[in-house]
């Protein structure tokens, strides 16, 4: 299955090309984005700590005001001129999201940090420290092998993709390579489209696909919209063509499965008319499902800068 550390990996693989580096390995990679992760629950839960610690402040003044309501039940009033000017209660935002999505989690208020200044201290330090070890560690060898499709797309202010690049291969591929292969190829080589340049890159957002379960169909519709990808070959004016969708895009265009068909056939080269898509010779489909994981460049940048700010790479 996909994970969002491929797409991760595909992203650092482009960034790195367009910025002339060294990439790290996807097994550093995924270290590192398990690092992160935990980074952000530990500054979701100090958050949490926060606002517990906030909590009981409050319910601690209600009590008092309670009590200072009860004894002035029992004595004179004091003229408002004598009496001394109420106590107010600091109250110190909580790390805002962005901050907490980068750097390690800070305490808010200052009881908070007497508390557990120490014990976060330590934990960072031992964090970071972690980070150089697992850095030096030998790589985890990925030896699984699948067919993959790696796709580009372009995000608009209102989230709108378009797409900006799609190569993939039905060859079973060992991950790390193929992934690496097919980023660039499908960046740089979809003759669609001119080949992404730096500029682009906090425009984008990356799909990886893995294919598996491949299954010839007793027809051209015995597939599922939106469960199935689809593979068509056939003959026309004595010559092959082939072309390929994966499963989500015939759903997001909202195509029937007629519909679908048609389009690959045009993909694929043939020029006739809808009408007549059946007429070409020796239609095949196979039909087969995928494992898609995506990411925008947000969510890469954020952890990015993440690894920058503790000078992982």
């Amino acid at each position: 299955m996909a994970t969002t550390t491929y797409c991760l990996y595909c992203f650092e693989c482009l960034s790195s090309s367009l910025e002339d580096r060294k990439s790290p390995s996807l097994s550093q990679l995924e270290e590192l984005w398990e690092q992160y992760k935990q980074q952000q629950t530990g500054a979701g839960h100090a958050d949490e700590d926060d606002a517990e610690i906030m909590d009981m402040d409050d319910e601690d003044e209600e009590e008092e005001e309670e009590e200072e309501e009860e004894e002035e039940e029992d004595v004179d009033p004091i003229p408002a001129s004598l009496k001394p000017p109420s106590l107010n209660r600091l109250q110190v935002p909580s790390p805002s999201s962005a901050s907490s999505s980068s750097t390690p989690s800070s305490l808010s208020t200052t009881s908070s940090q007497a508390a557990l200044g120490s014990s976060s201290k330590s934990s960072s330090n031992s964090s970071f420290f972690s980070f150089g070890r697992l850095l030096n560690k030998p790589s985890r060898q990925h030896h699984e092998e699948y067919p993959l499709f790696v796709t580009w797309n372009t995000v608009n202010s209102r989230g709108h993709k378009t797409l900006r690049g799609c190569i993939g291969t039905f060859e079973a591929q060992e991950i790390e390579s193929g992934l690496k292969n097919y980023a660039l190829t499908s960046a740089f080589d979809d003759t669609r489209f001119s080949p992404i340049i730096a500029s682009e890159l906090s425009t984008l957002s990356v799909g990886v696909t893995l294919l598996t379960d491949f299954e010839p169909c007793s027809s051209p519709f015995d597939w599922t919209l939106g469960r199935h990808g689809l593979r068509i070959s056939f003959s026309y004016h004595s010559k092959r063509y082939g072309a390929t969708y994966l499963p989500d895009v015939a759903l997001e265009q909202g195509w029937t499965k007629e519909e679908t068909i048609v389009s690959l056939m045009r993909k694929a080269g043939w020029s006739g008319r809808s009408s007549d898509w059946r007429k070409v010779g020796d239609l095949r489909c196979v039909r087969y499902q995928g494992k898609k994981a995506a990411l925008d460049y947000r969510d890469w940048k954020s952890w990015r800068d993440w690894t920058h700010k503790l000078g992982l790479i």
